[in-house]
């Protein structure tokens, strides 16, 4: 429930609790600040367990559909690097309060006058990791693994250094125009080769994908010098792309990197359902 006016919190709070209690036996629900037309942008971090912890910069994932990330990139257009540097030391001295150990995201939602808030911490190596790896040029999944073994981190904040920008596309067996399901058996599959480019996938021609799972097939993921040779490269490897026997979500991607308010970095979570809009 999103409550604009004072006046109508009680009987929103009201309606709320009677909907959880019917939908869980329990009317106990959060009440937290609504932020319109946000940024999602999270921080990916790694904390050993000798009291070290860095942060390996953000990924902005504002490109979604149903709530559900389809493109992420890095560094997020929305921040200068002095802004970058300031909401990664406010997460690492966070998460050393906290005794935080592991690699870890923290999760925000960056509101149109810049102010952050907390939305959540996942602790576990992302989907989108991959885009953090080409940026910063390190294994997070190896990473992960020597923490859990206690190995203190073998780089400090002053080694982690940014370079060129990275963009991962999820590509998904669904239908590109109302984001429905499209399972079935791959009977064509050709991924994108060269430099700068990465495909993450389980896939082959003759899989099978069920209509039970995510429908999530492959994540393709480009690195360049820039944002703009980046879009570029992405877009190149998409139409190199093949999948047949099922519908994919390509198409979609390549209208969203194609879009003014992407191709400016101005865009918000509105952006996908606002390019259904205008199809």
């Amino acid at each position: 429930k999103i409550v604009r006016e004072a006046a109508h919190f009680a009987r929103a709070l009201d309606a709320a609790r009677s909907e959880a209690k019917a939908a869980f036996k329990n009317d106990a629900v959060y009440v937290e600040r609504f932020v319109e037309r946000p940024r999602h942008i999270e921080i990916q971090v790694a904390a050993d367990h000798h009291g070290n912890v860095v942060h390996l910069g953000e990924r902005e994932c504002s490109v979604q559909r149903r709530y559900q990330k389809i493109i992420e990139e890095a560094p997020s257009p929305a921040l200068t690097p002095e802004r970058r540097a300031e909401i990664g030391g406010r997460v690492v001295t966070a998460l050393k309060a906290l005794g935080y150990q592991s690699l870890g995201t923290v999760e925000l939602l960056m509101d149109e006058a810049g102010g952050l808030h907390f939305m959540e911490m996942n602790t576990r190596v992302q989907v989108e990791h991959p885009v953090t790896e080409m940026l910063v040029r390190r294994d997070l999944v190896r990473l992960q693994i020597m923490i859990a073994r206690g190995e203190p981190l073998p780089f400090t904040q002053d080694d982690v250094h940014f370079e060129g920008h990275a963009i991962e596309c999820r590509i998904n067996a669904e239908d590109p125009v109302r984001f429905a399901p499209s399972p079935g058996t791959i009977s064509a599959f050709h991924v994108p080769g060269g430099p700068g480019l990465r495909v993450d996938t389980h896939v082959t021609a003759g899989a099978v994908i069920p209509p039970n799972y995510d429908s999530l097939i492959a994540k393709v993921v480009v690195h360049d010098i820039d944002r703009e040779h980046a879009i570029r490269r992405m877009q190149s490897a998409l139409r190199e792309l093949v999948v047949e026997g099922v519908q994919t979500n390509q198409s979609f991607h390549r209208r969203v990197l194609a879009h003014e308010e992407f191709r400016a970095g101005r865009y918000d979570t509105t952006l996908v359902p606002r390019i259904q809009c205008e199809a």
